[in-house]
């Protein structure tokens, strides 16, 4: 069956508050959080979707928006003119004064919007992951399978089930959805692989006329937590009409095998920062460098990164590492990290292991060991953060339990 894209609606659930990432989040929603050096975690998601054809896209809004709102509207203009949009939707507050009280009610309060673009189609995606995806691909299969619904799904280790929303297949029909287990404690395998189990990416595919019905029906249900994976799953399992799409099917252009079935859920800070350092290996275990399949963002006219001076113990120079444009390093030392745009950093500093976000101000002789610098910071001169836990939690910085230090916004500019 040929696909009509201009029939297909995509909704990008970008509300989220983020309170695993705090302090990054502590301005900004977490779909906004710089990523990679030079993108936004919604790069990804919006990537995924215009690379796969479609071009009717709402962004649906709600915690601490406006970064995330000056983003879109900066870099993710299309061509109105052919019927095409990235438009930025906040709670509507149609039909009550709640704000998105979930996933499913966030849809829900989009009517108007489905119904000016009269979709066939409904493609719903999560706004804060980091991964490559042919949706059409995912598409096609629904399309061959007569869903009502299909959850995209990615294989993880059995001893892990209990960290993921799984779902258990049909054992005579394994691409249909038997249920779906929250952190399950003790899971079956999958029947073609005992090993592992198919947890839920939090992307979905729906037949517009049953998904609208679902929604109504959910809204009007008093024990509902109108939660997509939760509830309009459910709703579709027990009538025999929701099936899985193993991520492990689909197949990118230009994707190196170490890159293929990527996917990072980056919810708290320590993997926010394990999948930015997966960027800086020589052989990244994702390769952003993919022509492809570009990971669209924000290109300005700023000037390419500099690296000045070549002096005894005075070497500007990065290694590992990637550096966004705009940015200088004077006679510093970078290491296994990741700098943003528009940053300085001064003389006799040395950055190991941090990622450091744009338009920070690093001067002379500063020492970073596993940090996340956050925007607008200034550290002043030979401070060293990231080697003494304790003196890093007396300055109001947040420390995990791994490790990783959190400079927070405007740090040092006060």
């Amino acid at each position: 069956m040929v696909i009509d894209k201009n029939k297909v609606l995509c909704f990008v659930l970008a509300g989220g508050e983020g309170k695993r990432l705090q302090p990054l989040t502590s301005e900004r929603a977490k779909p906004a959080v710089h990523f990679g050096g030079t993108h936004r975690l919604i790069d990804f998601a919006l990537s995924n979707l215009v690379n796969s054809g479609f071009n009717k896209i709402a962004v649906l809004t709600q915690y601490k928006s406006q970064s995330l709102n000056l983003h879109i509207a900066r870099n993710w203009q299309m061509n109105a003119r052919f019927g095409n949009f990235i438009m930025v939707v906040p709670p509507q507050q149609r039909y009550s004064k709640d704000w998105y009280l979930g996933s499913a009610d966030a849809i829900y309060q989009c009517q108007n919007v489905i119904e000016d673009n009269d979709p066939e189609y409904i493609i719903i995606v999560g706004a804060d992951h980091v991964y490559r995806m042919d949706f059409s691909q995912m598409l096609q299969e629904h399309l061959n399978n007569q869903a009502d619904i299909t959850v995209a799904a990615i294989r993880q280790p059995i001893e892990l089930a209990s960290e993921f929303g799984v779902i258990d297949v049909d054992r005579e029909r394994p691409e249909k959805i038997h249920q779906f287990l929250e952190k399950p404690q003790s899971p079956q395998g999958l029947p073609y692989a005992q090993h592992e189990v198919l947890a839920s990416m939090g992307n979905y595919i729906a037949s517009a006329r049953a998904l609208n019905e679902s929604i109504l029906l959910d809204h009007d249900n008093p024990q509902s937590k109108h939660d997509m994976g939760g509830d309009i799953v459910p709703h579709f399992t027990n009538r025999g009409t929701s099936f899985v799409y193993d991520f492990k099917k689909n197949l990118i252009p230009g994707e190196p095998d170490l890159d293929q079935n990527y996917w990072r859920d980056v919810g708290s800070l320590d993997a926010f920062y394990d999948a930015n350092m997966d960027l800086v290996a020589v052989v990244p275990k994702f390769n952003m460098y993919n022509k492809q399949w570009p990971i669209h963002t924000n290109y300005t006219g700023l000037p390419p990164a500099k690296f000045v001076f070549n002096e005894e113990q005075r070497i500007g120079y990065a290694k590992n590492s990637l550096v966004g444009p705009g940015s200088i390093i004077s006679g510093a030392k970078v290491n296994d990290s990741i700098i943003s745009t528009e940053v300085r950093i001064g003389s006799y500093s040395e950055i190991i292991n941090s990622i450091v976000f744009p338009n920070v101000n690093i001067e002379r002789s500063v020492r970073l060991n596993k940090v996340i610098v956050d925007r607008y910071a200034f550290l002043p001169a030979k401070i060293e953060i990231g080697f003494d836990r304790a003196a890093d939690l007396e300055r109001g910085f947040t420390v995990t339990d791994s490790g990783i230090t959190v400079v927070p916004r405007f740090w040092g500019n006060s």
